[in-house]
């Protein structure tokens, strides 16, 4: 059962763990100290060691571990117009294991959303250049800018229609997919993550407090997540990834797919999904029941939050169990999330990150002989 075309039976997310020189080589550039020349230098040297770390392991579909960006929102994002602040949200948080909480970051739209090129272009021509695997592109879903832009976040003397705002982020996300087919990207991975945690009830209820309700929110996300897959050509393999958030290792929401699935699986048009399970938070795989026949579900068996390595057996039960609500042949195996979704990752290790890939694709051979 083994797949020729993406997603394969063994996935990574997107982001991997820099090595500790490039992330004092960012903070350098960041700060003004370093060329961003010298920096491109370093990052052309990672990213081919990076792209051979993920050939020599077996995985089929590679990235350049999202090197070149100081987050996975901020590089295609921050140019159409939408500012992060980080730490400054009025009313999203972040969580951890210990029962801390952290405010999480506003999004701050005050001009029009225009697109002037691409971002990416060129870090997908170079990887594409260095790999014999697919090459794949990620892109962080616009939901995200309104999710995190609170009540006043996108100004209403810039877009008093919100409406008009979606048809721009739409129009951006329409001229980048172009500018990347014409540059041979056939694998596209749209991170949205607002639309799980609309199914936590203590979202829901931001949501309320914001005057929306979160039902509409969540039929306005799946209906700008069509308008933009279907900007792709026919022989682009678009695939969405959902998670709860994850920033060094904390989250933001807790809710199984349950009160969402209908409208993720049934409704966007995607034909694959890497799917977040890594904790109870994800809850059970009976929302998998939703996914149409012609889709497949990238199992987020592994965590990126944690150093501990999954065993292959206790991966291998987890697929049965999810087996027993979709086809294992519509089924593949990935981390949840990215292993570094900023640039100065978090406490997992790389010997770690390794470790948990490298296990990714013994389970994928053994299960489906991939």
């Amino acid at each position: 059962m083994e797949r020729t075309a993406p997603p394969f039976r063994a996935e990574q997310v997107g982001s991997l763990i820099r090595p500790p020189s490039l992330i004092e080589a960012k903070r350098q550039n960041l700060a003004g100290k370093l060329p961003a020349e010298a920096l491109h230098e370093m990052e052309d040297r990672a990213i081919r060691e990076v792209v051979k770390l993920q050939e020599e392991i077996g995985l089929h579909s590679v990235t350049d571990g999202e090197f070149r960006r100081v987050s996975y929102l901020s590089e295609f994002l921050n140019p159409l117009g939408v500012e992060f602040r980080q730490g400054q949200s009025p009313d999203m948080l972040y969580y951890d294991d210990a029962g801390g909480t952290a405010p999480g970051t506003l999004a701050v739209v005050n001009r029009k959303i225009a697109w002037t090129g691409s971002v990416n272009v060129a870090a997908f021509t170079f990887l594409k250049s260095i790999t014999k695997e697919t090459p794949k592109v990620t892109l962080p879903a616009p939901t995200q800018a309104h999710m995190f832009a609170a009540r006043d976040g996108i100004s209403k003397s810039v877009y008093p229609d919100i409406d008009a705002f979606w048809d721009d982020m739409v129009a951006a996300y329409h001229a980048e997919i172009a500018a990347l087919a014409a540059a041979g990207c056939r694998y596209l991975q749209i991170d949205e993550t607002s639309m799980p945690k609309l199914a936590d009830p203590a979202i829901q209820e931001v949501v309320r407090r914001r005057g929306q309700d979160w039902r509409a929110v969540l039929q306005t996300y799946a209906e700008v997540m069509n308008r933009i897959i279907r900007g792709a050509p026919a022989d682009m393999a678009v695939a969405v990834h959902h998670c709860r958030g994850n920033n060094a290792g904390r989250w933001m929401a807790q809710a199984g797919y349950d009160a969402v699935a209908e409208m993720l699986f049934g409704t966007v048009e995607a034909k694959s999904y890497l799917l977040e399970y890594d904790t109870p938070r994800a809850g059970d795989f009976a929302p998998l029941r939703f996914m149409p026949k012609d889709k497949v579900a990238v199992l987020g068996l592994v965590s990126t939050k944690s150093n501990r390595v999954e065993t292959a057996d206790e991966l291998k039960r987890r697929i049965d169990e999810a087996a027993k609500h979709m086809p294992l042949e519509r089924l593949c195996l990935a981390p949840q999330c990215g292993f570094s979704c900023g640039f100065a990752g978090s406490d997992l290790t790389y010997d770690a990150q390794v470790r948990k890939l490298q296990r990714i694709v013994e389970v994928a051979r053994s299960v489906w002989n991939a």
